[in-house]
């Protein structure tokens, strides 16, 4: 993905509202099924944690990794992540 593809998708998920919120728990399966229901749906999501700043770093890569999205930005708490969507 090339950074003017970043740009936009950062443009359009500005107006978003995290779908899915990361707490004490942490990263668990039922979250991870979540958010890979969430990227069928929207192709484009954000993602609230709520951890310490390095752990919210390691969790942002492990979703990543393990839903073949692509990370678009982190923010804060706020993580943008997109994985194309060929059914949609």
């Amino acid at each position: 993905m090339n950074s003017t593809d970043k740009r936009n998708f950062r443009a359009k998920a500005h107006s978003l509202k995290p779908v899915v919120m990361i707490g004490q728990s942490g990263l668990t399966e039922a979250v991870l099924t979540e958010i890979k229901l969430a990227l069928v749906t929207h192709e484009l999501i954000k993602i609230k944690i709520r951890a310490e700043r390095d752990l919210r770093k390691q969790m942002s890569a492990e979703i990543c990794l393990k839903t073949q999205a692509e990370l678009i930005q982190t923010i804060g708490q706020i993580t943008v992540i997109y994985r194309y969507n060929p059914d949609k």
